[in-house]
């Protein structure tokens, strides 16, 4: 039988990305992410290129309230999630902490913290009564390393880091799998939206290197998602060739 993945965060970079590779896979799909239209416009592209059900929901997973309503109003079909790929989230702001944005402090944290938290719990219960599942949560090199300007956003993935060793610990009892995939310089719309739309500092966060794409990340995902059932990915670190660490780059080339 086709396993079910839900992927929040789909509507663009690695969720995006995720997406199309579980469909060249043969995966059924249920997308989440607060852009309807856009969802719905990757919904028919799947779909027309790879004959795969697709569920756009689109809810903000920051939203306790939205996410619990979302889960309880899942068709019957679709109620059982195999895989749950925890992406939604961001970063924004790049600058000391004693000028921090409170609002963008609280926005990471209620995205990458508690959003990555109140869907985990929604979808955990199903996979605990069937004593299997997978659970892959995307951290970051900011999960890892602190770097100067990232405060809240490092502290926030290595909150994840930290909840998905965790999770591992709780639900290991019941079969269920659970990963961390952390990836350094992605290019994607992160850097966009850490810039408050700035496009111009967006690029310059890119120049001189290659740095990895959406692409690359979710095939580190499906690799993890479609190991044998008996193995599990515990935490994979991914980085450009021209990244050594959150800071260390050789920018003498593309």
């Amino acid at each position: 039988m086709t396993k079910t993945i839900m992927i929040t965060g789909a509507s663009s970079g690695i969720g995006e990305a995720c997406a199309w590779r579980f469909a060249a896979e043969g995966f059924r799909m249920i997308l989440t992410g607060r852009r309807k239209t856009r969802l719905e416009k990757l919904k028919s592209a799947l779909s027309e290129k790879h004959q795969v059900e697709i569920l756009p929901l689109a809810f903000d997973v920051s939203s306790r309230q939205e996410t619990e309503q979302a889960i309880k109003e899942l068709p019957r079909e679709w109620e059982k999630i195999d895989i749950l790929v925890n992406n939604a989230g961001l970063a924004l702001g790049f600058g000391g902490i004693d000028q921090g944005n409170i609002d963008d402090w609280e926005k990471m944290i209620d995205t990458n913290l508690k959003g990555l938290l109140y869907i985990s719990r929604a979808i955990m219960p199903g996979m605990v009564e069937r004593k299997s599942g997978h659970i892959i949560n995307i951290g970051s090199i900011a999960g890892k390393e602190t770097y100067p300007g990232g405060n809240v956003y490092c502290a926030t993935k290595n909150a994840v880091d930290s909840l998905t060793r965790a999770m591992r610990m709780d639900l290991v009892h019941y079969g269920i799998r659970v990963s961390n995939v952390s990836p350094g310089a992605t290019e994607t719309e992160f850097s966009e939206v850490r810039f408050h739309g700035d496009i111009q500092k967006a690029k310059n966060i890119y120049k001189g290197y290659k740095p990895l794409c959406g692409d690359d990340v979710a095939r580190a995902v499906v690799f993890a998602a479609t190991l044998p059932g008996h193995v599990n990915v515990n935490d994979m670190l991914i980085m450009p060739t021209a990244q050594a660490a959150a800071t260390i780059f050789n920018k003498k080339g593309e």
